[in-house]
């Protein structure tokens, strides 16, 4: 597991792809950045927030259970920095917000949970490859900064704004995934944890890490 920062009280690694971040109860797998974490280190860690399986970057694990709840606070309260890239289909505007609810596909009863996903261009390009019904094919990529933290609400926003994620399997474009996967030999989901800035819980020093290239 590519290791970031280390010291006595956290570890900031760079999860890849297509990895969990824990077990959990539907999961097949045998392999998760916890465990492997672990076992790197040879002692405990704590998870502090989240990142999708099929999504890489930057992620923060407390070294206690001290560690972990003041790292957890700073997100709940909105302290910490989180900046995605992501490789999407079509041109997004320059800039933009989503706000737009989303439903827990745990609780399909309950009402849709308040969602606002920020978002500004980077990037933009034309190939001339007829993927979809048009002569060509546009994409962008986006710096974007979920203002909330809803379970694959990137994924999801940008699916609503009609711009899927490159590699979406469930949000997605199927073409379009597949002519990446067949053209370039892309076979993930193009979002990525750019960049993380939080405070350190006990020196209160600012630090900003970003995903490995």
């Amino acid at each position: 597991m590519p290791i970031l920062y280390l010291d006595d009280l956290l570890v900031v690694i760079h999860k890849p792809p297509g990895l969990l971040v824990h077990r959990t109860p539907l999961a097949r797998d045998r392999v998760f950045a916890l465990q492997t974490l672990r076992d790197q280190l040879g002692r405990r860690v704590w998870p502090v927030h989240r990142l999708d399986r099929a999504t890489s970057g930057v992620m923060v694990f407390g070294l206690n259970p001290d560690a972990a709840r003041a790292l957890a606070g700073q997100f709940e309260r909105h302290e910490v920095e989180k900046t995605y890239h992501a490789l999407a289909r079509g041109w997004v505007e320059a800039e933009g917000v989503i706000d737009h609810p989303i439903r827990d596909d745990d609780a399909p009863q309950a009402a849709p949970q308040p969602a606002v996903t920020r978002y500004r261009r980077l990037a933009r390009v034309e190939l001339p490859v007829a993927v979809d019904r048009y002569p060509s094919s546009r994409y962008s990529l986006a710096a974007v900064e979920p203002v909330t933290g809803r379970r694959q609400q990137i994924r999801r926003h940008f699916k609503h704004i009609s711009h899927p994620i490159i590699g979406d399997t469930t949000h997605g474009n199927g073409r379009h995934n597949r002519f990446f996967r067949e053209r370039y030999g892309i076979h993930r989901l193009m979002l990525t944890a750019q960049r993380l800035a939080f405070t350190h819980p006990d020196s209160g020093e600012r630090l900003a890490f970003s995903a490995l290239p």
